[in-house]
């Protein structure tokens, strides 16, 4: 093994299923792929099934999985309860068109989960989340501008979309330049930029992914999203939570229950709807009555209704999945599993690249983990001595971490990786409580395969 191209065509060789399925996907859909996160040369994997952390291709080869459903699955591939439960379900029907228990029960959950929901109105994802949740927001305040953070992603409608701030997404094209000019930008970190922007402009919204911001970027300190909260509440401004990523992942109540804040407004989906389509905003009563219906109340602006309309939102099968999964999340202590196996994970992975004296360095948040290639890990590490934390490294340092766990190199990785038996998101992923410290120690001996056959490729050194 002496060149990329060989190792590319010994991934040809291995997946030829993959391949032929992707010429027929670029005759029949746009890109080939149905979500830009899954484009992958020369092309993409496709799977067959699932089951607990594994998934099997269409070729047949079996591979432990760390997308985990782009995080929607804390309990694994087709965990038994959500099986049956939708199952069971599916033979009842699959579309009401009408109101139905399972919805009332399902928002009864996350209402006693999280401390900020008062009423809960389902969607179908997370962009329809973040959609509805700034559009209940303008009408609160009556303000047209929302703020955002540099790195942070919200989905891909116009508004999460404008202003950029995402270096793994293209850019925002087709959005208009009315929908930028009311979107602010600004770096995470520093609530003294915010505030500010918040003196600058009528803001109706400060959006926040409380994690920290999108795929590999460092989690933000408790303390800044505190004054974040301090701030949006001193200028009349909503505090929107972001929690598709870390809601029943960082804590069963979510980062607000972890970091003790109680956001306006929080947006979810993933983990909330079992692995089905469904997301949902949640928040006080006086902002989610926007939603609400009152032509018999004296004085019901109805100016001031916020519509909102969805042919599938809080669907049966969803919500049978749904309530099937937090239940089991809330009794199993799946959370706790999956951290736990995570912060091995990444222990073991950085154990590899200091023996290997690899310019690298793994990192991550609860169940989250990330490899950062071409990072100093002792920079790193003397930050983390001193007690200040990732969050309180330098913002190029920064940036550095959310580049290296972003950028095209991660496909070089995560290809090596596949021709191991591990499929990586980029180069990164998530724990669910289905692995095992068998799969680790899998992983662990993929990674060090991985690592050899890069060097020997000449690839290692260009990642570092």
């Amino acid at each position: 093994m002496n060149s990329v191209s060989d190792l590319v065509a010994r991934y040809q060789k291995e997946f030829p299923r993959s391949a032929r399925l992707y010429e027929r996907a670029v005759s029949a859909i746009a890109g080939g792929i149905t979500h830009d996160s899954r484009f992958f040369t020369p092309f993409p994997i496709a799977v067959e099934r699932t089951q607990g952390a594994w998934k099997w291709d269409v070729d047949g080869r079996r591979l432990v999985d760390y997308w985990m459903g782009h995080g929607s699955l804390l309990l694994g591939h087709a965990y038994p309860a959500v099986v049956e439960a939708v199952s069971a379900q599916a033979s009842r029907g699959t579309h009401y068109g009408a109101s139905h228990e399972l919805e009332v029960e399902w928002a009864e959950i996350i209402i006693d989960a999280l401390p900020a929901a008062d009423l809960v109105r389902f969607v179908n994802s997370g962009s329809e989340a973040t959609q509805l949740a700034l559009r209940l927001a303008r009408s609160y305040t009556n303000r047209s501008r929302s703020l955002k953070f540099s790195g942070h992603f919200h989905g891909w409608h116009d508004e999460a979309a404008a202003g950029g701030g995402n270096p793994s997404a293209p850019g925002s094209a087709g959005i208009t330049e009315a929908t930028e000019a009311g979107t602010i930008l600004v770096p995470a970190g520093d609530v003294g930029v915010v505030e500010q922007a918040l003196q600058q402009h009528d803001v109706a919204a400060v959006l926040v992914e409380p994690s920290g911001g999108g795929w590999g970027a460092v989690p933000l300190a408790g303390e800044f999203l505190r004054e974040l909260a301090r701030v949006c509440k001193q200028h009349g401004t909503l505090l929107i939570f972001d929690e598709v990523a870390t809601g029943f992942r960082v804590h069963y109540g979510g980062a607000q229950t972890l970091h003790g804040i109680q956001p306006d407004l929080t947006c979810l989906a993933k983990i909330m709807a079992g692995g089905l389509p469904g997301g949902a905003v949640a928040g006080r009563r006086d902002v989610m009555e926007l939603l609400a219906f009152h032509p018999d109340k004296p004085g019901w602006d109805k100016e001031h209704k916020v519509a909102h309309f969805g042919t599938f939102n809080a669907n049966p099968l969803s919500a049978a999945a749904g309530i099937a999964a937090l239940r089991a999340i809330r009794e199993c202590k799946a959370i706790d599993v999956a951290n736990r196996l995570c912060e091995q994970l990444i222990a073991a992975l950085n154990d590899v690249l200091r023996q290997k004296g690899i310019c690298a360095f793994a990192y991550g948040q609860s169940s989250m983990f990330h490899i950062a290639f071409g990072v100093d890990p002792a920079v790193i590490r003397k930050q983390v001595a001193g007690g200040e934390g990732l969050s309180s490294m330098p913002a190029q340092l920064q940036d550095q971490l959310i580049q290296a766990a972003k950028g095209p190199e991660t496909q070089t990785v995560r290809r090596a990786m596949l021709l191991e038996g591990v499929d990586l998101m980029r180069t990164g992923g998530f724990l669910s409580s289905a692995h095992t410290t068998a799969d680790l120690e899998y992983t662990v001996a993929a990674f060090k395969r991985a690592l050899e056959h890069l060097a020997a490729a000449g690839e290692l050194a260009r990642l570092i």
